[in-house]
């Protein structure tokens, strides 16, 4: 349920209201925008309130303009809980709106100088944020898993020289209290993404959260782990479409661009692209940029290296800084006809 308040109502009134929903035992849940302050309403109304209409309760308050049913399962991310999009800032970077905001950087944290190196590369070409991964979760247990939390001092350090802030995955909610100590932004990744406990965990932190939809994971689906995150109070939620798996084996995955309008009419939350889980190869990681943005993305997380040759991860889809430099100018070009601004 949808609680919409008057122009007119203040902070007693948005307050009132708030006591009056946790009376029924449900959580309230205060969005406010730029115009109207919205109430979202979670949970299973109290045994001994079942004999109360709670829109006719709530439409009878003063301060109350109007008061509706959500229709979808996911009521937080739902576009009808709020009709303007949600802007997130990272230390000073917005994410949503009209900006694009590209988040880049390798893999994995290998080394001090890989990091440096990379992060200065990629800061010089317009990136506004730097990822890299400290835990790595690989389909074989044999594969490097990153240097945990040496790797997160690395991150925290090219992040310290440069100014870009940090976007890192977190994988199991034992980690969250170390990773919390250097990141700016929390990752949960593709094959977390129905891990109920660590969404439960993230949505409890005051960092905002990149989810990336799972390789098998429906948009419902996709928004609903988003729901988890916000029903826990943390309403910054940055989603990444990074491909889904389907019977082609050209590429890593299958980029679903569709996704892209699908979800900016489901949700009003920020939508970015990861091109290159999708492609799995370099040559195709610019083309699918490029396409993203066409398609009304709000950014892209994509992987760069400053010699992918020697990457001891996902060598074949990271850009070298070069490749990387090139194709911030296309999207800036791309930008410039569809409304979408590179700072």
């Amino acid at each position: 349920m949808i609680i919409v308040m008057k122009p007119s109502s203040n902070e007693e009134d948005v307050s009132r209201i708030s006591s009056k929903i946790e009376e029924l035992g449900l959580k309230a849940h205060i969005s406010k925008g730029s115009r109207k302050t919205i109430i979202g309403v979670i949970g299973d109304i109290d045994e001994k309130a079942k004999n109360l209409d709670p829109i006719a309760l709530f439409s009878l308050d003063p301060s109350v303009d109007m008061v509706y049913r959500v229709s979808r399962p996911y009521k937080l991310a739902a576009r009808e809980s709020r009709a303007e999009d949600t802007i997130i800032d990272v230390k000073g970077i917005k994410v949503g709106g009209d900006t694009f905001t590209i988040i880049a950087g390798p893999c994995s944290v290998e080394n001090r100088e890989q990091m440096l190196t990379t992060a200065r590369g990629v800061k010089k070409c317009s990136a506004h944020m730097l990822r890299g991964g400290a835990f790595k979760p690989r389909t074989s247990p044999y594969s490097f898993q990153g240097l945990g939390e040496e790797g997160l001092k690395l991150l925290k350090e090219a992040s310290e020289e440069t100014g870009l802030p940090v976007v890192t995955e977190v994988m199991n909610p034992r980690d969250l209290d170390v990773v919390m100590k250097y990141a700016d932004v929390l990752q949960i990744g593709a094959r977390n993404i129905q891990n109920f406990a660590l969404l439960r965990e993230v949505g409890k932190t005051d960092k905002p959260v990149l989810l990336k939809r799972g390789m098998a994971t429906t948009i419902q689906e996709f928004l609903m782990s988003a729901e988890y995150i916000m029903s826990e109070g943390n309403a910054d939620v940055i989603l990444c479409e990074r491909g889904i798996r389907t019977f082609e084996t050209a590429t890593r995955n299958t980029l679903d661009i569709s996704a892209v309008p699908v979800l900016k009419k489901e949700t009003h939350l920020p939508v970015i692209i990861d091109p290159s889980h999708a492609a799995g190869k370099r040559d195709y990681v610019p083309a699918l940029s490029r396409a993203a943005i066409a398609a009304g993305t709000d950014g892209l997380l994509v992987e760069v290296h400053y010699n992918p040759k020697i990457a001891v991860s996902d060598a074949a889809q990271q850009l070298t800084i070069e490749e990387f430099c090139d194709l911030v100018q296309d999207l800036k070009k791309i930008g410039e006809v569809v409304g979408k601004r590179i700072q």
